[in-house]
């Protein structure tokens, strides 16, 4: 099924009598497999509205994101949120689309600074399980009543709707950029630095550890760059090297990507948590005998791990230490028959369980939306 528009979309779903499984561009194969005909929406793409003074953006779900950054770097704006590109580290081919990045709220490490995809979302249309098409915020930012079905909709994953437009607010892209690398000695001193980066006035946008190198990104105008890259390393002491322009963008590019993990075989957890309790949970893995790869961003906040991929690939451990410390833990790569037998995403508490069922029921009461992509 490919429609080419919202309203061959809308008649599409209503008609189906089966399961629906929702693609964009085929590039993220995360969650539980869905079994069921393939629904692609690369046909609902276009620019429907750009307009660079008032920094907002309307495009149909179904467009290359490419294209979406191409378009406005001819403006000298970009996405914020810097939305991680899967193919790498999944082994996909394909062509992400921006429907899938706010499907999925796929951020990166700038989040630290300007928050994630649904921050950045002013409007949704898309179209419900029983092929109604529904509309929700508009093109600026504004508080609103009622279900904010903006941001419900991001990080949905398909379950709820199938989007079909998104609205976004757009930033200017800086002039310069630069990186701060040092030489750690294990993650709790690399996360003791990042945090003591992120308490300073000199604006980090990017704070990460991997391969025992603390990596501090810093972007605006040239000059406020290179004051603020001396201040810091002043401000923090030891020998600290400094990476400029395009070797500094693909430094985060790697570290966005992930592709440290890329050629590696092995499952990858994402585990979000309080940046503080990163070394605290490290330290419990490798006491538990779990052994394991680590790369910290967010100044800790987000750490992905490579473990081998036997048994139940850590979950049972990994999943008892996040119950510990508090937080949240997503199995982004492994074989479909691992992804069948254990949960992906986080298994939620009863109580919220049972709220996120009711939602279920009440925008896709017939259950065709990627049913069991989520686990509900």
């Amino acid at each position: 099924m490919k429609p080419q528009s919202e309203a061959e979309l809308a008649e599409m779903i209503a008609g189906a009598d089966g399961p629906l499984r929702v693609r964009g561009g085929a590039t993220r194969d995360i969650g539980r497999p869905v079994a069921g005909e393939a629904l692609e929406t690369a046909g609902l793409a276009g620019v429907k509205l750009y307009e660079p003074g008032a920094l907002t953006l309307v495009v149909g779900a179904g467009t290359p994101l490419s294209e979406v950054e191409a378009l406005l770097a001819n403006e000298g704006q970009r996405l914020a949120f810097e939305p991680m590109d899967h193919r790498a580290l999944l082994g996909r081919t394909g062509t992400p689309t921006i429907g899938g990045v706010v499907a999925a709220n796929v951020s990166g490490p700038r989040r630290v600074q300007v928050g994630a995809c649904r921050d950045f979302l002013l409007g949704v249309r898309f179209v419900d399980g029983r092929g109604q098409v529904l509309v929700n915020g508009g093109r600026v930012m504004k508080n609103v009543t009622g279900y904010d079905l903006v941001k419900l909709m991001a990080g949905s994953w398909g379950t709820l709707g199938v989007l079909s437009e998104v609205s976004f607010k757009v930033l200017a892209a800086p002039e310069a950029e630069a990186t701060l690398v040092a030489q750690v000695a294990d993650a709790k001193a690399g996360v003791a630095v990042l945090s003591s980066a992120l308490g300073t006035p000199y604006d980090v946008s990017g704070a990460g550890l991997a391969g025992g190198r603390a990596m501090l990104r810093l972007e605006g105008f040239a000059p406020s760059v290179a004051y603020r890259a001396e201040a810091l390393r002043k401000a923090l002491g030891g020998d600290w090297q400094v990476i400029e322009a395009g070797e500094s963008a693909d430094l985060w590019r790697d570290i966005r990507d992930v592709r440290a993990f890329a050629a590696r075989e092995g499952a990858v957890w994402r585990l979000s948590l309080k940046p503080g309790d990163a070394p605290v949970l490290l330290a419990a893995l490798e006491r538990a005998g779990l052994a394991h790869e680590a790369l910290l961003d967010w100044g800790g906040g987000l750490v992905w791990l490579l473990v081998e991929a036997v048994g139940d690939a850590g979950a049972g451990l990994i999943r008892g230490e996040i119950a510990r410390l508090g937080g949240h833990a997503t199995l982004v790569r492994a074989s479909q028959e691992l992804r069948h037998e254990i949960a992906v995403f986080q298994p939620e508490a009863a109580v919220l369980a049972a709220l996120s069922g009711q939602i279920k029921q009440k925008f896709d009461p017939r259950g065709i939306l990627n049913p069991g992509l989520m686990g509900v």
